[in-house]
């Protein structure tokens, strides 16, 4: 894969969903233009934000701006930051706004954050008034390349990861570029770990581009954007075919398994961002793949040697204050991940790997394979 070409114009990717299509534009400086778009898609709409604490105090005035430019009527509904607000208690919280505010059926949503903020008020833009539209204005690196896409909204159950929720598209997805100069360093890379999922399920070439590149990501500009944008037309293309993940979408969740069942052992706290549990997530299926003769030992390393460099965990005792909540216990981990979303009559489903860029869905792995695997994993680290 080639550098990309500089260019300061927006890119468009087009979700193509039938009546329900709808562009991704991804762009610096782009979050001025949302007010113009929102208007022309939903002319007299009124307009309810939901964000969080940290977001409303860079972007929320400039977007209320931006939507008030445009003649639309605004109101604020702000939540805790972090998975916390990804509960009975949120939605019910953010529901109950939005009721107040009297959001009608045409009138919209929008979802400025990162991937809870999405999550959470997409899916309380599915069940008010059974339904209202909603707009994503992701702020967060793992939001602009993988949790505003697709229509995936919920919230968490205290026995596991995204157990209630909903299938609801938005009808518009804004990712600012900007924006993310306003994240941590340790926010960032772990929505890198998304970014490099891309290149692990499907597409070799976009990983070797990634290893050559990755530190250019981060400092913004073209190489940021080109990352963000072959991104989202990867998952693009997998939601069109797929939107309802009965086959092909699961291979999305690469690295998933694992690190949903390693975000409840830490209790969704920030010992543990999504992006670092997804990253141990990729490099132990990667394991897993190569212990089943599926993936060379040589591509594991790669995998894990590119992980590490772009600053991501590796290894489960990466996880800060490994040793508590049952991350040393394989039956306690195998409990978990038992109720994950893709388990099927009991079986679980995985994603493993036989080569960098050829992801596969499998439901053929033996539990007992898994937990022997996992209790390897963990004698090593006690050794």
């Amino acid at each position: 894969m080639t550098a990309p070409l500089k260019t300061s114009d927006p890119i468009t990717v087009d979700v193509a969903l039938g009546d329900r299509s709808y562009d991704i534009v991804i762009g610096r400086g782009i979050l001025p233009s949302l007010g113009e778009r929102i208007a022309a898609l939903r002319p007299g709409a009124r307009v309810a934000i939901v964000t969080d604490e940290y977001v409303a105090t860079h972007w929320l005035r400039r977007t209320e701006a931006s939507l008030q430019g445009a003649g639309i009527a605004t109101s604020r509904i702000v939540v805790d930051e972090g998975e916390v607000s990804k509960s009975y208690e949120g939605i019910e919280f953010v529901c109950e706004e939005l009721i107040a505010a009297k959001i009608e059926r045409n009138d919209l949503v929008i979802a400025l954050g990162g991937g809870v903020v999405g999550d959470l008020a997409g899916f309380a833009a599915a069940i008010v008034r059974r339904g209202v539209d909603f707009v994503q204005v992701p702020t967060s690196l793992l939001a602009q390349v993988d949790s505003s896409v697709g229509g995936k909204t919920g919230i968490n159950s205290p026995q596991g990861k995204n157990l209630i929720g909903a299938f609801h598209q938005p009808i518009l997805v804004v990712a600012d570029t900007a924006v993310l100069d306003t994240l941590s360093p340790r926010q960032f890379r772990a929505g890198y770990a998304e970014v490099a999922k891309y290149g692990l399920l499907g597409d070799e070439a976009f990983f070797a581009w990634l290893e050559t590149n990755h530190a250019e990501i981060v400092k913004g500009g073209a190489a940021r954007e080109h990352a963000i944008a072959a991104s989202c037309r990867a998952k693009a293309a997998i939601v069109a075919r797929d939107e309802r993940e009965t086959g092909e979408r699961a291979l999305l969740n690469l690295g998933h398994t694992f690190g949903h069942a390693l975000e409840t052992a830490t209790g969704f706290s920030d010992r543990l961002y999504h992006g670092e549990g997804v990253s141990i997530g990729m490099v132990l299926a990667a394991e897993l793949s190569c212990g089943l003769g599926m993936i060379a030992e040589t591509d594991v390393s790669r995998i894990r040697r590119h992980l590490a460099a772009a600053g991501l965990p590796t290894r489960l005792q990466d996880i800060a204050g490994f040793g508590q909540e049952g991350l040393t216990d394989a039956d306690g981990l195998m409990a978990l991940m038992a109720q994950d979303k893709k388990v099927k009559r009991g079986r679980l489903t995985f994603i493993l790997l036989k080569a960098i860029g050829r992801a596969v869905v499998t439901s053929d792995v033996e539990p007992a394979t898994v937990r022997d695997f996992l209790a390897g994993k963990l004698a090593d680290v006690r050794a």
